[in-house]
């Protein structure tokens, strides 16, 4: 008997082929699943990646209340296509402080993960007000809500403490300054020297969405500007090149 007739002895026994099936699933999931428990960690440290600032993280909140996420991924894949499109493939460690990650399945509208600086804040905030008028076949719906919706810093240390809860490293002096640094990354006027002695010299600070108050568009408009800008790629080099 040949294995190919062995291989009907399977076919026909619904008990037999459901223990195999089993078997098999099972030394494939331990070949994946096992070597990471011998690793120190599965995600590399990358030099530049940092925490969300108090406003950045508020602006993630609406960016995911408003389902950006469900037409726009943030995940660049390591194809040529791709790559030439959006900007260098996605590192694991740019979104080791996303709860959750956006990295997404759909693509209605561009990728997201390199949008930090290519646009203005003035683009930025035409295109929410009215996405059409700024690229014509867009079918993405009309925001200009957020600009009218004022926030407030009330509830922002308890955001950045509830994120240092699930592993997102916010020091005591982040979490008691949350307010404070909120209100400062949306005030060029203000003394922010230490929301950058915290978050690091690449914030940025300025008006977002140039209104006296700070907006759902500011904290928006300040987290997609940060998108992709955290590594310097001219001198990245991954670990198995080094």
């Amino acid at each position: 008997m040949g294995i190919l007739d062995k291989h009907h002895v399977l076919e026909r026994n619904v008990t037999l082929l459901a223990v195999f099936a089993f078997l098999v699933v099972t030394i494939g999931g331990l070949v994946q699943i096992a070597p990471l428990f011998y690793l120190e960690n599965t995600i590399e440290d990358v030099e530049g990646m940092r925490p969300y600032t108090p406003l950045e993280l508020t602006g993630r909140d609406i960016y995911i209340r408003e389902g950006c996420y469900v037409c726009h991924s943030q995940m660049i894949r390591p194809m040529r296509d791709e790559v030439e499109r959006y900007g260098h493939y996605s590192l694991a460690a740019e979104s080791k402080y996303d709860h959750p990650h956006q990295w997404g399945s759909k693509r209605t509208g561009p990728d997201l993960a390199r949008v930090g600086g290519r646009y203005s804040d003035e683009w930025h905030i035409d295109h929410l007000r009215d996405p059409q008028a700024v690229v014509p076949e867009s079918v993405m719906p009309k925001y200009g809500y957020l600009e009218r919706r004022v926030i407030e810093a009330d509830h922002v240390a308890e955001l950045l403490a509830t994120h240092r809860l699930v592993g997102v490293p916010y020091s005591d002096a982040m979490i008691e300054n949350a307010a404070a640094d909120f209100k400062a990354q949306a005030d060029p006027e203000s003394d922010y020297d230490g929301l950058l002695e915290r978050y690091g010299e690449k914030v940025q600070v300025r008006n977002f969405d140039l209104s006296p108050e700070i907006t759902e568009a500011d904290a928006l408009v300040a987290y997609l500007q940060m998108l992709g800008t955290l590594v310097d790629f001219s001198t990245f080099t991954p670990v198995a090149s080094r």
